[in-house]
């Protein structure tokens, strides 16, 4: 269940590594997405704003380096934690030379790993506003709140965290498999339409009775939360 509003990724093509740092981060309270791989995150970390980005550097089709300069290069300015089996010094300065804040190296600890997260969520998002709009909704996300026109919206814990990654990702095209990996944390294997029936809760609540739809079915591919 997400506790707090601090929201991060986890980008390792490691699937069995990536599941256990997001299960860690999550018993912690954190908001968790993942990907595999450094364009994968690229592309994410245009649409979305992350409080912390742990990113491995040796990862297929864009190294975490290359991933973490273009961001910089775009002005992206999200923290991001390397977590990587190169420890040589060198290694580690080219790591915070291409715009990572902070290394950690393979093997590491569960603890050390948490405590330099904390570290991070406190020094980056003291400022930052847990409060996201779209048209005429307005979640805040420290208080747990939803409401549209003004009027109160009650959700589960589930459809608060669905409609909260909707949110954080909102004008993109959320596959089944991304809201399965993000709300069921890699234990859902498929074969079920338990992501459909939660859309469909979400839409009754904050949708119904109104003439703007925020939530869209891209036919064959997913949903998207789109304002305009």
């Amino acid at each position: 269940m997400r506790k707090m509003g601090i929201f991060c990724r986890v980008v390792e093509d490691e699937k069995r590594l990536n599941k256990i740092i997001c299960e860690a981060l999550e018993d912690e309270g954190y908001s968790v997405d993942a990907c595999f791989d450094g364009i994968q995150a690229l592309e994410y970390a245009r649409s979305a704003d992350y409080d912390v980005m742990i990113m491995d550097i040796m990862m297929p089709r864009m190294s975490g380096l290359d991933a973490v300069r273009q961001m910089r290069r775009e002005g992206n300015g999200a923290p991001v934690l390397f977590l990587t089996a190169r420890d040589s010094i060198a290694d580690r300065v080219e790591g915070l030379e291409s715009g990572g804040d902070y290394y950690l190296v393979k093997p590491f600890n569960f603890p050390e790993l948490l405590a330099v997260v904390r570290a991070i969520s406190r020094k980056y998002t003291g400022n930052r506003s847990n409060i996201f709009t779209a048209a005429d909704l307005t979640v805040d996300v420290s208080a747990k709140t939803v409401t549209r026109a003004g009027k109160n919206i009650e959700l589960t814990s589930r459809e608060f965290a669905l409609l909260e990654y909707m949110l954080r990702n909102k004008g993109i095209v959320l596959t089944r498999e991304m809201i399965e990996n993000n709300l069921w944390n890699f234990d859902y294997e498929g074969g079920s339409n338990v992501v459909d029936v939660y859309i469909g809760y979400l839409r009754k609540k904050m949708d119904t009775g109104f003439d703007k739809k925020l939530i869209r079915t891209v036919w064959g591919s997913g949903w998207v939360l789109r304002e305009d």
